[in-house]
């Protein structure tokens, strides 16, 4: 039996202000294309549906749209939550939707949700955990756990898993093993100290455990236990992710085929580094490029006029800009304002600031401009404005 399994769509994110719903509806499309050649017995989204518990209206018709479609290609649709979604709203007429093959996990109640399967090696159970944390736990435990792993032990200790069958758990949680945590980028919330951490031993009675959370496909401790990733790139620290749909493959008991479908987008996430003059020369030679969302790091080391203005007249897509050069390697080691800065007037900051930039002194001219406007701000002009 084949399985498709993704995560961490997070429909109707916004990325430094860019919309992400034209990139999403392109790899959505992909996806279905995808269960149209392959054809998948179902396929598990495990948790961060939406990017916000209140997602906005276009985001509710496109994950309408994809799901729609999917049941029409009777492809059995297997949906958990994740931390950024709204179990209750997520789960919304789940108990009608199970009539078209469209299973969601709503809130927590004390159980998992448990589905079968069945092909020519026998049974296979399906159990869809939605994100856990202590406090949706403690209200059906004996005892309250007090640590993200007891929480989801304790959820997972309820159930009756034969370990004779072939057994799926769809989970939305930060795992690790031991010592070895996953691969994380910039787009995730994790806790400070890896205090909601699960350790991957609390699912050894499954054969394949279909994670979300983390944002780069990976897997943690044996094969099995594995990360899909974002279908999409969601920040720059994952401009060197190949995003993927992981294909699930159960044959008898203890036989596993894991494979990747590689996605492509819209419009990639990517890094340029150079001088002012040598990136937009470099865009204006390859148009079919300069669509991508883009972050610019710039090596000049003169001051430059309206560089962002400048760049989106060839990267229109240009989400994020920074400078490497002396000034910033200056900036590691140094402060732009020395001694005590409680006792420096604005002017004088402001002068240390523009040094430190601009390896120059504050011109004459600059100085009593910004002696007005501070002089204004701080109520100290009388002249009307």
């Amino acid at each position: 039996m084949k399985f498709f399994h993704i995560a961490d769509l997070h429909i109707g994110k916004r990325v430094n202000a860019f919309s992400m719903i034209e990139d999403q509806r392109h790899i959505l499309n992909q996806i279905l294309d995808a269960v149209d050649s392959e054809k998948p017995d179902g396929l598990f989204i495990a948790g961060d549906v939406y990017d916000k518990r209140m997602p906005p209206a276009e985001a509710v018709a496109l994950l309408d749209d994809f799901l729609t479609r999917l049941s029409e290609k009777n492809c059995p649709v297997f949906i958990i939550s994740g931390n950024h979604d709204s179990a209750e709203r997520l789960g919304f007429g789940n108990r009608l939707l199970n009539r078209a093959g469209l299973h969601i996990a709503g809130p927590y109640n004390g159980t998992v949700e448990k589905h079968l399967l069945s092909d020519e090696h026998g049974d296979i159970a399906i159990f869809m955990m939605p994100f856990l944390k202590p406090a949706l736990v403690a209200p059906y435990a004996e005892e309250p756990p007090l640590s993200y792993d007891a929480a989801v032990r304790t959820a997972l200790g309820s159930l009756a898993v034969d370990p004779g069958m072939r057994n799926i758990l769809i989970a939305h949680q930060f795992v690790t093993l031991g010592e070895e945590t996953p691969e994380r980028s910039d787009s995730e919330m994790i806790s400070v100290g890896g205090v909601d951490n699960i350790d991957a031993s609390a699912f050894d009675v499954f054969d394949y455990v279909a994670l979300g959370h983390i944002h780069r496909p990976q897997k943690i401790g044996r094969a099995s236990i594995r990360y899909a990733g974002s279908p999409l790139k969601y920040s720059f620290s994952e401009v060197r992710h190949q995003k993927s749909i992981t294909v699930v493959e159960l044959f008898e008991k203890s036989n596993i085929k894991l494979t990747q479908i590689a996605l492509t987008p819209l419009r990639d996430m990517v890094e340029i580094k150079g001088p002012l003059a040598g990136l937009i020369e470099a865009g204006r030679s390859l148009p079919a490029q300069t669509e991508d969302y883009v972050r610019a790091i710039l090596t000049d080391e003169e001051p430059l006029y309206d560089a962002v203005g400048q760049l989106r007249a060839v990267y229109p897509n240009l989400m994020a800009l920074d400078f490497e050069n002396r000034r910033t390697a200056s900036e590691n080691s140094h402060t732009a304002a020395s001694g005590n800065i409680a006792e420096k007037k604005p002017l004088e900051l402001f002068s240390e600031f523009y040094t430190l930039q601009h390896e120059t002194t504050l011109p004459i001219e600059y100085e009593a401009w910004m002696t007005r406007i501070f002089d204004r701000t701080s109520g100290d002009d009388d002249e009307t404005h």
